[in-house]
């Protein structure tokens, strides 16, 4: 039981150059998906940002502290 050698061809994937909608359902109704995602996860998306506002506020609030410190 020999193995008899097969030759293979390489599939070769590309886009046309005339049509290249690769993900055109990916921009499609962008706002309403991601409201639709933050409704379903608002305590998750509440627990990301939130912690990011409040450092990003403080930061401003401490710099701008700074800034006025000489005043007094």
């Amino acid at each position: 039981m020999g193995k008899i050698p097969v030759k293979m061809r390489a599939v070769q994937y590309a886009l046309s150059p005339y049509q290249q909608k690769v993900m055109p359902g990916l921009w499609k109704d962008l706002p309403g998906k991601l409201t639709h995602k933050v409704t379903e996860n608002w305590i998750s998306t509440t627990l990301l940002l939130g912690p990011l506002v409040g450092v990003y506020s403080y930061v401003n609030w401490y710099q701008e502290k700074e800034k006025l410190e000489h005043r007094y």
